[in-house]
């Protein structure tokens, strides 16, 4: 099946480009079409399909190097996919969870002549500061058509400039042409999707014969929001690691999407503006395995925590760091989201001309931009991110030293154009979102129970992990912490169990 060797393709030549052994991807079990497990152009099944693969498979060469146990590791097409969108699949006491992940003016609109711009706006600072610029009140009134109004007054690439320079969350719509002519992608050109560097000298990492997971023992400082840092937060505490979410009290939650990717992780809060609370920081730096953020650009950094400060403080650790247009060029110190990149880089000007061809409509004055039918520069930056710090702790035992994982979102999506296209008319849609769920989304689902320390009353399914590891099962459900809230453990680490 040529869909089947395209996944194992991509995921053999990712493995490689990390320095992994070749031997182990013998060990990779790729299952059904990635081709028709979902209704895109784009390959997003053999993103799914490799991306997760290579997260379950690095965590089980990890394990092999500190154990010796081998396993294989299978993946599902469809299931792959199915996690690809995660967040929309999971039940809270019983029902569907009641609201919108969207704030209700994000989204895409037609500016000045035939240009438009997406707007994101789901943070109350960001909804605010993008009204601000179009003089539009921003209150509970304020609607779609107000925005609409105000932005026929702009051309789309002056308003995405003036957002940006104010710290704004807005991209102007462009065709993959208009892309590949930016200063930006020409920064990107050749950039890989996960880098590993090396930042600092330490011993090897000894090995522990007594692990049960892969993971079992490795200590995770995750410091990210939203999809793609939560998602590789999640992998890992999946394989057995201690995660402790850390966010801050000064920041919006978003419940409808940290519920789902809290799952696995304890969780707790901290006030990086008060030095108490910074030293907090410091001391659990100072014994953790991983430090993974997804802040913007320097935030962290600012604040003492960027990643050469971290390996003086703890020498072995592996520092992972998610940005949204990559580590080069004019746009690199940009803030950005899924969608925003999506927009920006073609995807959605190209999805948009294949389904047209496919419905009759595909002239080029009569093309609809049409977005991926999920965050898959998320998922696939979180798993990426997953992969490269498994890469990294093996690195730890092979060599010593401390790492540097760094992913983008820009340069996944590049990656994933390179995977190639294909028809969306023989491609499978996602199972329609009601309750009670889809028989597809309970065939794959697993039930979880509150943790005691957030009241463990409430109950919820999720979708299960897609990357199945033959002897080492996911730390899911019943097994792993749903915290169902973002300050609900102490920060301290667990002790180390092996």
């Amino acid at each position: 099946m040529a869909s089947l060797s395209a996944a194992r393709q991509a995921a053999k030549d990712l493995w490689l480009s990390l320095s992994l052994p070749e031997a182990s991807l013998s060990r990779l079990r790729f299952s059904g079409d990635p081709d028709i497990a979902i209704d895109s152009s784009f390959r997003l099944g053999v993103a799914a399909q490799a991306t997760t693969g290579l997260s379950g498979l690095s965590a089980a060469h990890f394990h092999k190097l500190r154990t010796g146990v081998e396993q294989d590791v299978a993946v599902d097409a469809r299931h792959a996919v199915i996690s690809f969108h995660s967040e929309a699949w999971y039940t809270l006491d019983g029902r569907l969870p009641v609201g919108d992940a969207w704030d209700p003016i994000a989204g895409l609109y037609r500016t000045r002549g035939d240009g438009f711009v997406r707007i994101h706006t789901n943070f109350p600072h960001h909804r605010s500061g993008v009204l601000n610029i179009l003089d539009v009140p921003d209150s509970p009134a304020t609607t779609r058509e107000d925005v609409s109004k105000a932005l026929r007054d702009w051309d789309a690439v002056e308003f995405e400039t003036e957002a940006a320079r104010r710290g704004m969350c807005v991209t102007a719509l462009r065709s993959f042409k208009e892309w590949d002519a930016h200063p930006q992608a020409k920064a990107l050109l050749g950039a890989p999707p996960v880098t590993l560097h090396k930042i600092g000298d330490a011993p090897k990492r000894e090995v522990a014969q007594a692990a049960m997971r892969p993971l079992d023992g490795i200590r995770v400082l995750d410091l990210s929001r939203v999809l793609a840092g939560p998602i590789a937060g999640r992998a890992l505490g999946a394989q057995g690691a201690d995660v402790l979410l850390v966010t801050s009290p000064n920041l919006p939650i978003l419940p409808l999407l940290d519920i789902e990717t809290s799952l696995g992780k304890r969780t707790t809060q901290l006030d990086l503006t008060h030095a108490d609370e910074r030293n907090t920081l410091t001391r659990l730096a100072a014994d953790a395995d991983v430090f993974l953020q997804a802040y913007r650009p320097g935030g962290l950094e600012e604040q003492g925590f960027g990643s050469k400060k971290l390996a003086r403080l703890r020498p072995g650790i592996v520092c992972a760091n998610l940005c949204a247009w990559g580590w080069e060029g004019p746009w690199k110190d940009r803030r950005g989201f899924d969608s925003l990149v999506q927009t920006a880089t073609g995807f959605n000007v190209a999805e948009g001309e294949a389904f047209g061809e496919l419905e009759g409509s595909g002239q080029s004055n009569t093309v609809k931009p049409r977005a991926l039918p999920m965050q898959a520069l998320d998922h696939a930056a979180g798993y990426f991110l997953a992969f490269g710090i498994n890469a990294a702790l093996c690195r730890t035992i092979t060599e010593g030293g401390s790492w540097e994982v760094r992913v983008s979102l820009a340069a996944v999506g590049q990656w994933l154009r390179s995977l190639g296209r294909v028809s969306p008319r023989a491609g499978q849609p996602f199972p329609p979102r009601v309750f009670p769920p889809h028989s597809e989304i309970v065939s794959l689902s697993i039930p979880w129970r509150q943790s005691k320390e957030g009241g463990g009353r409430r109950e919820m399914t999720a979708v299960k992990h897609a990357a199945v590891l033959e002897r080492t099962p996911a730390r899911e459900g019943p097994s792993g912490e749903a915290p169902m809230g973002l300050d609900v453990h102490t920060p301290t680490w667990l002790p180390r169990n092996c």
